[in-house]
């Protein structure tokens, strides 16, 4: 299953989350979560897109996890692991409310999420053409992993 979304990343961040956990969104970001761009606490994964816009997003729910190296055209990857024990997907706006709401089979996921034109914004980080492809699959607990660093010009 793969859905498109339009997602306003207020304070350059939107969540999945369990909805029959609702958690708290963690609040305790420190220069690594800034620089891996997503944050990890129980039942909740935090994505931290380049812009504090409306950005192009793509969940995909996948049988298996993707084959081999993520493609080029991915400026960053990485992966976060995920507990969804209601078996409810929450996607939700960091100050917008929930945007949509996906029945997954209960248990632990792993999340990766891939960004791409992260050099197309700009000057000021209102504009740009990047997007995110965020693919979740069953999987056991593993620690935030960076696939893939961007490395901010200038």
């Amino acid at each position: 299953m793969q859905k498109r979304y339009e997602i306003f990343a207020d304070y350059h961040q939107f969540y999945l989350w369990d909805h029959g956990e609702k958690p708290d969104a963690p609040t305790d970001y420190d220069d690594v979560d800034v620089a891996r761009r997503i944050k990890a606490a129980p039942f909740v994964v935090v994505i931290q897109p380049a812009r504090d816009m409306t950005v192009p997003v793509v969940v995909e729910i996948a049988d298996a996890p993707p084959p081999g190296d993520p493609p080029a055209e991915w400026d960053h990857v990485v992966e976060a692991s995920l507990d969804l024990p209601s078996g409810r997907l929450e996607i939700h706006e960091c100050t917008g409310g929930p945007v949509d709401l996906l029945p997954v089979p209960p248990g632990m996921y792993r999340v990766r999420a891939q960004f791409a034109g992260l050099d197309t914004l700009s000057a000021d980080g209102l504009d740009g053409a990047d997007h995110y492809h965020l693919i979740l699959w069953r999987a056991p607990f593993a620690p935030v992993c960076v696939l893939r660093q961007f490395e901010e010009r200038g």
